[in-house]
């Protein structure tokens, strides 16, 4: 019988293609997930089970109902620029949130979980790519409720034994190749996404955030990964906690080590569709670093991570196809 596993926020974008990873490997994923951002028909792989974290009667029951061997968490606030607007809302499904399921794991007796970090814990690096030992200087509220979450696991971990990862992803980018899952964010946030809306006319011009960093066309350098990579990566993670020692808590970078600029995505967009994406020049956005490239060199050696899809034209591919489905179907 496969082993359950909780998936919190499973019904979004990297929680679901880990779903499929994890069912691939064997496990059974439960997605534990509130709707509001996710969608049920992208659980596919396991049972969908209706909650939120800030509910902890509801978490308590789905947790004795399944008993998982370790969780997975994916769930919570993305929006780097909503979270400078309304910082309480993050630390609220962000920060408590995860307080709420560490302590009900304690409570279940389940001593592993991989949490969904982000790049955006290291704000302005010192040097680039970025190791993990780099200072955690968050820009915004969003990379702060992240990075008060890894202090918790970690604490967590020295008083209580608990196993955790957190994986600090770079920009999580296309669509699953078979085209079971992809991106659908309500409202959109993710460059290739809003370029190939705007190409497709679905939306006005994209908006380039300021030109005038100091990167090589001006324009923010970013480190894509693709989300199945992003996926592989959390079961390798998972088995980690199963072989690591009580209270570890290991950090890792999920990135290619390549960066590419706004402008960069765009021309491969171009390559892929055969037309040109039409932007119009906007301010920088206030919490925006110039340049978040990661050094994965640390998830290679301990996990034996190794991205496979990560190339930019095989993301935007992935995307443009997973996009265009959906306008099919």
């Amino acid at each position: 019988m496969a082993r359950p596993i909780l998936v919190t926020g499973g019904a979004g974008y990297i929680g679901s293609h880990a779903a499929k990873a994890l069912a691939k490997a064997g496990y059974l994923p439960v997605t534990y997930d509130n709707l509001g951002h996710g969608h049920r028909a992208a659980v596919r792989w396991g049972p969908l089970e209706e909650g939120d974290l800030l509910e902890p009667a509801r978490l308590d029951a789905v947790l004795r109902k399944w008993r998982p061997e370790a969780v997975l968490h994916f769930a919570g606030l993305i929006s780097v620029g909503e979270s400078v607007e309304n910082p309480g809302l993050y630390y609220q499904h962000n920060l408590v949130a995860s307080l709420n399921l560490a302590q009900a794991m304690r409570a279940h007796d389940i001593g592993r979980i991989v949490f969904s970090s982000t790049a955006a814990v290291y704000g302005t690096p010192d040097v680039v790519p970025i190791p993990e030992t780099a200072p955690m200087r968050p820009l915004n509220p969003y990379g702060a409720s992240k990075a008060m979450v890894e202090a918790v696991l970690a604490d967590f971990g020295q008083a209580h034994g608990l196993r955790s990862v957190a994986l600090r992803y770079f920009n999580a980018a296309g669509a699953d190749p078979d085209g079971e899952t992809g991106e659908a964010h309500e409202p959109e946030t993710h460059l290739i996404p809003l370029a190939l809306d705007a190409l497709e006319g679905r939306r006005g011009p994209l908006t380039i955030y300021g030109d005038d960093y100091p990167t090589p066309d001006g324009t923010c350098l970013r480190d894509y990964v693709h989300v199945s990579d992003l996926a592989t990566a959390h079961v390798q993670a998972l088995e980690y906690t199963g072989t690591c020692e009580a209270g570890t808590s290991a950090a890792f970078n999920l990135g290619t080590g390549t960066g590419y600029s706004v402008r960069q995505v765009l021309d491969s967009i171009g390559r892929a569709s055969g037309k040109t994406v039409p932007v119009r020049l906007g301010p920088r956005r206030p919490g925006d670093s110039s340049a978040l490239v990661a050094d994965p060199a640390r998830a290679r050696a301990i996990l034996g991570w190794k991205p496979e899809l990560s190339d930019i034209d095989m993301i935007v591919q992935t995307a443009l196809a997973w996009i265009s489905r959906e306008e099919a179907a």
